[in-house]
């Protein structure tokens, strides 16, 4: 896709350790900093896919000196000013968005002895005990019994003194105390969020033990919020060798006037000279798929609230919302149309990371910083998020009515869910700025998979469509949606698949190009899909009965099982046909086989050469023969060269080459 003529094996697999170390042979004494998409999802040890195993931070097998996850711009700034002031890259150790490394023992912890430990390396530990109280002693007679004070002050002033890099146990109740009481009773006090750091189970736990794999991935992803989040460490190694990995909270987000500095940049607009023709182009064999497919596209926001589990934008970009100004949005635009060879007048997205989440986020500043949700709209639209689509609806307008844009498409997936709250953005959309199709991801009808990727139930894709059908109708247009499904995620049984493939036929969709789930680093689904355990909703090793604290989660594993749910998203093509009337059977509704419209699969079996041929390329003209006729002549259709009639006959000597009919012999 990143390659001029889309050819493949031109850049090493795990490019960021391949270059990281052969930055480090070439100059050795050089601080090498990574960051990016793939440093961002490996920042502390990570399930990976490709190995079928947990391996470690990026950072410990790159050996690089600092890492920087999300967008990082502030993070790059600050890095490179320290740097330039000569100061030791070890000693960076303050920057929100970095990840960096250090030595275990008593010297390594200087510089953190004023910071509070929450260890968190276990699960199912035992809360603190509390004594009964004896109703017969005065407030002042209780604290005194077990050698404690009630004065407030003195509480306080004890926890300061002791306060040198203490090691406190996870609390395993909610409640916290504002006061200094430190005894067994009352609520639990917990340590300012900005001196505590979190410890991971280790990488050598994780690895062995899925359980606190799940523990750790929770962990995480309660600690993403910039407002409230705190720092995490997680060692690897043992004995002499040990190592702890510190993450720092994640990094406060741009303002608007920050964002609009960034991409008002003098930005080249192009891909590098190196990948272009002799003549300077990009056509022909140097053309770069992923280059033309934002060409004429316009990124207005960044970072996603949807906390779906099957996506890592949030490990990435955050959960609050970044966006640009109205005129920077347009400046850009504007450049496009100036500066970018090739514009014909048509913006193909508006767009980000989610179409419709542009100046969307909580009403209060206060309640957002506090919040520890890892979505906005799951289970359904949080009453304190603003869904104003006003500003966005302006925008478009404006936008459109640029001279020389002729057309503003929206082609970012739509959240349909948060749309529906504002019937004017869905008649601006499907009115001025779909061009026959709009793409949107449901994922799946059954509320089982749907739990676990954090998605509306179908309810809301029926609501979205009433209103795009309405619109479109009165706009005079046919236009169409095009859902999105995901084939074996966590949590989604044979029964679910069956349903969605039922559900798909009786809507008359027939998907080409369908997904199956793959776990990428840091997701939620990827931590279910490694370890067999649901992280949104707690994790413990009791599993089973009546007592159990955890939900254990029915996982796709094996190739049969995993082309079994992707052929039943493709239950049109006649390949997939044996392979379902066989789990229709095993999951006995073999009603579902025979050659009716209620039928999902006809109970007879064409020849096929059980291959699959996409429906674009069936659609597509297919090579001509020479000798053969590519269309038939029918009755009451008007006929052209491209219809039916023959080669025009342009004078040309062409019968050379065609053997003369022998002459008929009349009859006398």
């Amino acid at each position: 896709m990143s390659t001029p003529g889309d050819t493949g094996g031109k850049r090493p697999d795990r490019a960021t350790l391949v270059y990281t170390q052969r930055c480090k042979e070439a100059w050795n004494d050089v601080p090498v900093v990574i960051g990016g998409i793939e440093a961002s999802l490996r920042r502390i040890a990570h399930y990976d896919y490709w190995q079928d195993k947990v391996r470690r931070s990026i950072l410990v097998d790159s050996k690089a000196d600092l890492l920087l996850y999300g967008n990082a711009e502030r993070a790059i700034i600050e890095v490179a000013h320290r740097l330039a002031r000569r100061e030791a890259i070890e000693h960076i150790t303050d920057v929100r968005g970095t990840a960096f490394m250090r030595r275990t023992g008593a010297e390594a912890e200087v510089p953190f002895r004023d910071w509070f430990e929450v260890d968190s390396t276990e699960v199912d530990r035992p809360g603190r005990i509390d004594s009964h109280i004896n109703p017969y002693l005065t407030t002042s007679e209780a604290a005194a019994s077990v050698g404690e004070t009630c004065a407030k002050e003195e509480g306080a002033a004890a926890v300061a003194e002791t306060a040198l890099f203490n090691v406190i146990a996870m609390p395993t109740s909610r409640k916290t105390g504002k006061s200094g009481n430190t005894g067994n009773t009352g609520a639990v006090t917990m340590p300012a969020r900005d001196r505590t750091v979190i410890r991971l189970p280790s990488y050598e736990q994780v690895r062995a033990d899925p359980v606190l794999y799940a523990h750790a991935n929770r962990v995480l992803h309660l600690e993403t919020n910039p407002g409230n989040a705190r720092a995490l460490v997680q060692r690897h190694g043992t004995g002499a060798t040990a190592r702890d990995l510190w993450v720092t909270p994640p990094p406060i987000p741009l303002a608007t006037a920050e964002m609009d500095h960034v991409f008002d940049l003098p930005y080249a607009r192009s891909p590098h000279p190196r990948y272009a023709d002799d003549a300077g182009g990009h056509d022909g064999s140097t053309k770069i798929p992923a280059w033309e497919m934002i060409r004429f596209s316009v990124n207005i926001m960044r970072g996603c609230f949807g906390g779906c589990t099957f996506c890592s934008i949030t490990e990435h970009e955050g959960r609050i919302i970044q966006s640009r100004s109205e005129d920077s949005v347009i400046r850009e635009i504007e450049d496009i149309r100036d500066k970018v060879k090739g514009f014909t007048g048509v913006i193909s997205d508006l767009g980000g990371p989610t179409a419709n989440m542009w100046r969307i986020g909580c009403k209060s500043p206060a309640i957002e910083a506090a919040c520890r949700k890892p979505s906005c709209v799951y289970p359904g639209i949080c009453p304190n998020l603003n869904t104003d689509h006003g500003p966005l609806i302006k925008m478009y307008r404006r936008a459109r009515s640029l001279r020389g844009v002729k057309k503003v498409l929206i082609s970012s997936g739509l959240r349909y869910d948060l749309a529906v709250k504002s019937p004017d953005y869905v008649k601006e959309l499907v009115t001025h700025h779909v061009g026959g199709y709009l793409k949107i991801a449901p994922e799946h009808t059954e509320g089982g998979p749907l739990s676990k990727m954090m998605k509306p139930g179908i309810g809301s894709y029926d609501r979205f469509k009433q209103m795009f059908d309405k619109y479109s109708a009165e706009a005079g247009k046919k236009q169409y949606l095009v859902p999105y499904f995901i084939a074996a995620h966590p949590g989604t049984s044979d029964e679910d698949m069956m349903n969605l493939a039922c559900w798909l036929k009786k809507n008359g969709f027939k998907a080409d190009q369908v997904q199956t789930f793959y776990p990428s680093p840091m997701a939620t689904a990827t931590a279910m899909y490694h370890t067999n355990l649901n992280p949104l909703k707690g994790i413990s090793r009791q599993t089973e009965g009546p007592t159990a604290r955890a939900e254990k989660v029915d996982i796709v594993r094996g190739e049969k099982r995993r082309r079994l749910h992707k052929a039943f998203l493709r239950w049109h093509d006649p390949n997939n046909w044996p392979l379902l009337r066989e789990a229709l059977k095993d999951l006995g509704r073999a009603d579902l086989i025979g050659n009716g419209k209620h039928h999902l699969i006809p109970s007879f079996q064409p020849v096929v050469d059980g291959s699959y041929a996409s429906t674009r390329r069936k659609n597509s003209t297919p090579a001509v023969v020479p000798g053969q006729r590519t269309s038939t002549v029918t009755r009451g259709r008007l006929l052209t060269q491209h219809t039916g009639l023959p080669p025009r006959d342009t004078g040309v000597a062409a019968a050379a080459s065609v053997a003369p009919r022998p002459a008929r012999k009349r009859k006398a």
